[in-house]
């Protein structure tokens, strides 16, 4: 555990609509709704230092610190958040919270449906990127904060984020969407459709009613898979793997794995059935391919000219091919149109869409630097107590209510 780290954290609840279900965007409700989350870092005195961060598709509310004492892996996004990082936790109170339709402790379709005390399964209701926010915004009543620092989320978690902003303007000061888009194409919804189909395709889904039996995973592993290499580049396989063989020194005249990167998509692909769910894979795909900031507008940049302004940096990499640059020139060239104080990146970087992960040097300086004149200009305070007292020993046996997560992917 390094010096910098978040510490040892552990998950927490939040359940609402219980009496009144929330309302979806397509027309239907849902409720009890849980929200899993981890927060890092100390709220000020007047709550104004608060910033939530947005998971991708895979991710979960464990973004940064352990679980565990024992060396058990880090959060997500635990390059960035941590003491004196670039959501410096000595500053900021960070927020991350899983998504509603996903699995890592929030309502979705592998939960409870206490209507029939049965999982459920494709009678969970479609959400969408809005429904998510819409859930989130009551996570943030229940803390007290009236108005966020901060948003940031790349990937899945910058949709969000721009959503928040476009919807609810006035509860955030700032917005960081990275490697993202403001709706999405055709390219991505068919990627997101063949990662379907590899789902249906698995005769252990059963119409998503698969909680009793075995999962589908070998469809789920074949839409990790699909949707893994997406998150690459040319340049970065070409890096890692070249052709390399596996764990073999000659060609096999099969069709077993021969080559590295054949080994390294099935590796991936197995893991992720050990902690992901086949529906919320479908649910949240959904959601993203419905996706669309412009839907109800005369166009892109209508959908941000309400309520307070919010102060944005946009970042985009040169070999992000699953969003790449021309999404955020669109949509840094729609905030322009209605005003909005805007700084654009376009990183160069070999490491494709997982870019915003893994380029940490650089990411660490802009977002320090961006977020450091947000707090300087409305005078935000910090702090008055550690973020926090100690990390426990690493060979001190902690025992916690929730088993860690792996590090996770866009």
């Amino acid at each position: 555990m390094d010096n910098n780290s978040a510490g040892i954290v552990e998950r927490q609840y939040f359940t609402f609509a219980q009496d009144q279900p929330m309302p979806l965007d397509s027309g239907e409700t849902l409720g009890p709704i849980t929200l899993a989350y981890e927060t890092y870092g100390a709220l000020n005195q007047d709550r104004s230092n608060a910033i939530l961060i947005l998971h991708a598709l895979s991710g979960d509310a464990h973004a940064a610190g352990y679980h565990l004492a024992n060396g058990a892996a880090p959060g997500w996004w635990d390059d960035c958040i941590g003491p004196g990082k670039a959501f410096d936790t000595t500053k900021y109170f960070v927020i991350c919270s899983n998504i509603i339709g996903g699995c890592q402790g929030s309502t979705g379709p592998s939960s409870i449906n206490p209507q029939t005390g049965k999982p459920y399964g494709l009678s969970f209701p479609v959400v969408t990127i809005g429904d998510m926010v819409r859930a989130q915004t009551h996570l943030i009543d229940h803390l007290g904060i009236d108005k966020l620092l901060a948003l940031a989320g790349g990937s899945m978690g910058g949709m969000q984020v721009l959503e928040w902003a476009a919807n609810y303007p006035d509860r955030v000061r700032a917005a960081l969407p990275l490697a993202t888009t403001a709706r999405h194409s055709p390219m991505l919804i068919a990627f997101s459709e063949v990662g379907r189909q590899a789902i249906y395709a698995d005769p252990n889904w059963n119409g998503g009613d698969y909680y009793d039996g075995a999962r589908p995973n070998s469809g789920l592993a074949l839409a990790r898979m699909i949707g893994h290499i997406t998150y690459l580049s040319d340049m970065s396989m070409h890096h890692k793997f070249g052709r390399r063989l596996g764990e073999r020194e000659h060609f096999g005249y099969d069709f077993d794995t021969d080559f590295a990167v054949e080994g390294y998509l099935r590796y991936k692909g197995s893991r992720f059935t050990e902690r992901f769910d086949a529906n919320s894979y479908l649910y949240i795909t959904k959601a993203m391919d419905y996706f669309d900031l412009s839907n109800g507008y005369h166009n892109l940049a209508a959908a941000f000219a309400k309520g307070a302004p919010v102060v944005y940096l946009v970042v985009s990499f040169t070999s992000d091919w699953l969003y790449p640059t021309y999404h955020s020139k669109e949509l840094v060239s729609a905030l322009t149109a209605v005003g909005a104080d805007v700084s654009y990146c376009n990183l160069q970087s070999t490491w494709g869409h997982d870019a915003f992960l893994l380029e940490v040097e650089t990411m660490t300086s802009l977002i320090s630097n961006f977020l450091d004149r947000i707090v300087t200009e409305h005078k935000i305070p910090l702090p008055d107590r550690p973020a926090f007292e100690s990390i426990p020993s690493m060979n001190r046996e902690t025992t916690l209510k929730i088993p860690t997560s792996s590090v996770l992917d866009s």
